[in-house]
């Protein structure tokens, strides 16, 4: 299951949800037959629940949902903490040079010079753009940064390539920075 995005509370008192998207272009997943709801995201596939999405609207940098069988604030805020996802299957697909989030994390950085700098453990959007939480493996010997990490901006000008084949993505960052 793919995560998506995060209740955060209820809107109105028709059942509306206030949602925080983990991602960019969340208005594209109204086209999805429906969304998955579950109150942890790593929960198996077989614990998420189909909801059918009545009306998905953007407001600042939140969106506003309804969804079938949620009808008042009570039901709404029962909800507040849950997850959204979806399967991959469901997902629209990407364009050229555009990933999800899941398909990122866990992949290993290297730096142009071969220098292995960790694991893409994470990414945060920003606003302006998103940023790849890398962490370096826990070092023994001279200038060890023992689990050391760092935030590398996700922009053409630093990430240089990413292979989904190999899991890996070469960035324009030295070691010591």
């Amino acid at each position: 299951m793919i995560v998506l995005a995060r209740i955060t509370g209820a809107f109105g008192l028709q059942g509306g949800l206030h949602v925080r998207p983990l991602g960019d272009d969340p208005m594209s997943w109204r086209a999805m037959p429906a969304w998955w709801l579950s109150p942890s995201a790593d929960a198996e596939e077989s614990a998420w629940r189909p909801v059918k999405v009545l009306d998905c609207r953007e407001r600042g940098q939140e969106l506003l949902v309804a969804i079938d069988g949620v009808g008042d604030r009570t039901a709404a805020e029962a909800l507040k903490g849950w997850w959204i996802g979806a399967p991959r299957s469901a997902l629209p697909a990407t364009h050229e040079d555009e990933y999800y989030w899941s398909d990122l994390v866990g992949m290993d950085v290297v730096n142009c010079q071969g220098v292995a700098l960790g694991r893409i453990e994470n990414l945060i959007s920003t606003g302006a753009h998103e940023v790849l939480c890398v962490r370096a493996e826990a070092e023994s010997g001279r200038g060890a940064s023992s689990g050391r990490e760092r935030l590398l901006p996700f922009i053409a000008s630093v990430v240089k390539t990413v292979d989904m084949q190999a899991r890996s993505v070469c960035v324009d960052w030295q070691a010591d920075w």
